[in-house]
């Protein structure tokens, strides 16, 4: 399926079609701050005109929900009532329509984790890595250090080990290690947003590994009768187990926001 026939996909049966959309490398870019990961901003501008037409866009990211909306720029303007965000692979749920954000009691492991980690660092002779408090999660980031992935190499068996400590999930992804609560990731977001909606299609945008259970999820949708159509925008020179599974394969977060104003171009005409 090349990108003009997902295109056709969805303007097949808009109003029954999901667009979900991982955050990271996917609407912004991977940069050395993630504090300063902003959405594209041809893809906000897209978003606001897709939107009205769909059944729903969902964003399903591991950040905080209201981190995700503060860096979209999704609290302002309009064109979004049918956006939801959903954070902490799910756990958190911001909608739109309304502005509020759900979200269940921080997890005391979670504490504990985030209390360990600078020591740890310094331990395994990194202390100058990045640790981003997510709220229900925490990620290193060795992106900012000299050699990130040898750093990422040397961490990744002690805050493994420091996570299985406290019952908590490891999730790697590109320069980062984040320690979250397990037994819900974007697939289990995937499959609930069917279940609410019950769409005909669900067209998924990601390109980390933690978007391979989304990956999953869709694809299992195409064994029920329904649509599922997997969108890749690939780093330059990036090498994903991702790429091969996708539908449609896109040039990073500027090949994303092009692809989603084209889908909101046919959308509108």
């Amino acid at each position: 399926m090349g990108s003009m026939d997902a295109l056709a996909t969805v303007l097949g049966d808009p109003a029954r079609t999901i667009l979900g959309l991982d955050f990271d490398g996917t609407l912004s870019p991977i940069v050395a701050d993630p504090d300063r990961a902003y959405v594209h901003p041809d893809s906000v501008a897209a978003l606001r005109r897709i939107a009205p037409h769909l059944l729903q866009v969902a964003i399903i990211t591991g950040r905080p929900a209201l981190k995700a909306v503060e860096l979209g720029g999704l609290d302002a303007g309009e064109g979004l009532g049918h956006l939801v965000v959903l954070g902490q692979y799910g756990i958190e749920r911001w909608d739109a329509s309304t502005g509020e954000v759900v979200s269940p009691p921080l997890p005391e492991a979670i504490i504990e984790v985030k209390q360990a980690l600078p020591a740890l660092l310094a331990a395994a002779g990194h202390p100058e890595a990045w640790i981003e408090d997510k709220g229900r999660a925490v990620a290193v980031h060795t992106r900012r250090l000299a050699d990130p992935a040898g750093a990422l190499a040397d961490l990744e068996g002690p805050v493994a080990e420091l996570a299985a400590t406290h019952g908590l999930h490891l999730e790697p992804g590109k320069n980062v290690l984040e320690v979250r609560a397990g037994g819900f990731d974007k697939g289990d977001a995937v499959r609930d947003l069917v279940e609410r909606l019950d769409p005909a299609t669900f067209v998924y945008a990601g390109d980390d590994l933690g978007d391979i259970a989304a990956y999953d999820a869709v694809e299992a949708l195409r064994g029920q009768g329904r649509t599922g159509v997997l969108v890749f925008p690939a780093a330059p020179g990036e090498d994903s187990p991702l790429a091969a599974r996708a539908d449609v394969v896109l040039e990073g977060t500027d090949g994303m926001a092009e692809w989603l104003t084209g889908l909101a171009d046919a959308l509108e005409s």
